[in-house]
């Protein structure tokens, strides 16, 4: 069985029966089916579903957001925005599919020489916990407009969100099994994989189960676009505004309670605005209200698993033994639900745990740097390579730390984000592919050659 429980209370909230590998195999076939109709529809016609959909999901926000709220822990103030962004993604892709794969003419010994972009057939996304909407759409929206369909396997703990998903398309009208609904347990996801029908997957989750799911999709020839999580430094030099950096900085570690692969995980200030940045960045999180999600006024809602906490709370226990500051924060709470306090970590010096391991929680990690060429080095002395900030005065110098950076993505006096025209991505250990933007919907299309004479 499936269960999903309540981070804030610690308590069950329902159970679903898992499929069996007779099951599984029904439901891709049922997803391979609706393939061999889907994909003779027109871009018109697929952007009709997607803008439908689109709207049930934005007539669907309270309520889909409160299974946010209740399942993973997400602030509601953050839930709608959510939903609203899922939408925003699937009325992108619906007005810009055709345009982003349109026939590419190339110059050769042809008459005429060109690209053209064909769907593969049948998906298998393999989704995580701690964006249930957002991660679900910026997988299905780009495949489905290129003419693929979709399976879903959902975190078991979020399997609420995974049936909501999959109603919201019933409701808008979409024709049947465009996406399936996939609730198994992760065990089962190599068997799903291993599918003759399933062409490629798309995976978001951590670096080991990543390679998992890699390897096996490797061994059967078949494309993987792998998200695995990051450990984004946040430079801040000594030219920047501090007050805005902050603002950022504090944003960018507490939101959804620290759980989100592209936050300010590692942040770096020069030597001569050190103190006074600690300072600013000290105030700010003593601000934050941590407590219930349903509260319009929380900023930070619980963990979303006890595991998930023992393993911060560890982290943050190791570090201060390697000889790193705890300014706030760092004790267990005790209660129910999985709570935990905003803590703020300075001093901390690469290799130490908080900056070696992926933080996912509302603890701020912060190193000292000697000068900018320091700051570069030590925010490249990573084995992730997801997001980047760089904070500065001078904005062509922000621009050439960027192009020193080794991510796949760097923001310049701003918060790291994604943004469904912008491709995302990451490099060494935090995976490889691209989602969103008009590489992301590349990924799961056949670029097949025509030559004609």
């Amino acid at each position: 069985m499936l269960k999903s429980i309540n981070p804030t209370t610690g308590e069950d909230i329902k159970s679903w029966p898992v499929l069996n590998e007779s099951d599984i195999d029904a439901a891709i076939s049922r997803a391979q089916a609706a393939y061999q109709k889907w994909k003779q529809f027109s871009y018109s016609e697929r952007a009709t579903v997607l803008q439908n959909v689109a709207r049930q999901l934005r007539a669907d926000k309270d309520k889909l957001g409160k299974l946010m709220t209740d399942e993973m822990g997400k602030p509601v103030k953050e839930a709608g925005p959510e939903v609203e962004k899922a939408a925003w993604c699937s009325d992108h892709y619906a007005e810009h599919a055709q345009s982003y794969l349109a026939d590419e003419v190339l110059e050769s010994d042809a008459s005429r020489s060109y690209v053209r972009h064909e769907p593969l057939g049948v998906l298998l996304g393999v989704l995580p916990w701690n964006a249930p909407l957002w991660i679900a759409f910026r997988y299905l929206a780009p495949a489905l407009m290129a003419g693929n369909t979709c399976v879903m396997k959902h975190d078991p703990h979020v399997a609420g969100c995974a049936e909501g998903i999959a109603q919201a398309f019933v409701d808008a009208g979409a024709p049947a099994d465009i996406v399936v609904n996939l609730p198994i347990e992760t065990e089962q996801v190599a068997h799903a994989i291993r599918h003759p029908a399933v062409q490629a997957v798309s995976f978001t989750g951590s670096a080991k189960a990543g390679g998992i799911v890699a390897s096996v999709a490797a061994a059967e020839i078949k494309h993987a676009v792998l998200e695995l999580g990051g450990s984004d430094p946040f430079i801040v030099l000594a030219d920047a505004d501090l007050d805005t950096a902050a603002d950022v900085a504090t944003l960018s570690r507490i939101i959804n309670a620290g759980q989100s692969c592209i936050a300010a995980k590692r942040i770096i200030v020069e030597d001569p605005v050190y103190d006074t940045f600690v300072q600013k960045l000290h105030e700010r999180l003593s601000k934050l209200k941590v407590g219930d999600p349903n509260d319009p006024g929380t900023d930070v809602g619980p963990i979303a698993r006890a595991d998930l906490r023992e393993n911060l709370h560890r982290q943050i226990t190791d570090t201060v033994k390697q000889g790193a500051k705890c300014l706030m924060g760092g004790d267990m709470p005790a209660g129910e639900g999985f709570f935990y306090p905003v803590t703020l970590l300075v001093d901390v010096e690469p290799g130490m745990c908080g900056v070696s391991e992926e933080t996912f929680g509302p603890v701020a990690v912060v190193t000292r740097a000697r000068d900018e060429a320091h700051a570069i080095a030590i925010a490249n002395d990573t084995e992730y390579g997801l997001g980047a900030g760089v904070w500065t005065g001078d904005t062509a110098r922000g621009v050439r730390i960027a192009e020193q950076i080794e991510s796949g993505q760097v923001a310049v006096n701003g918060i790291v984000k994604t943004d469904p025209r912008l491709p995302s991505g990451g490099i060494k250990k935090s995976g490889y592919g691209r989602e969103l933007g008009p590489h992301g919907i590349k990924e799961f299309v056949n670029a097949k050659q025509i030559w004609v004479k």
